[in-house]
């Protein structure tokens, strides 16, 4: 099983999304700092996760969300998040 994940920074507010196949072991980097691309951002909160079967589905699916066409669907997963639905 593999993982497209969402987190939001407690520090300012700012959202990653990656993939992963260990969920726990990949947040725990991401709070101890140890991800170049979010150190400065820690710590996280994990608000959004879906699950794949391949890791290539998990790629493409982060790289969409991702994308200039995908920005659409991440923030209107977002903004479901924060208002709970």
């Amino acid at each position: 099983m593999f993982f497209v994940y969402f987190l939001k920074s407690r520090k300012d507010g700012t959202f990653y999304i990656g993939q992963t196949n260990n969920i726990e072991n990949r947040i725990g980097r991401h709070n101890k700092g140890l991800i170049k691309s979010t150190k400065n951002h820690v710590p996280f909160d994990l608000i959004y996760i879906e699950n794949h079967n391949t890791r290539r589905e998990a790629m493409l699916r982060e790289k969409y969300l991702k994308s200039i066409v995908g920005v659409k669907e991440k923030r209107t997963i977002i903004e479901s998040i924060q208002l709970g639905l």
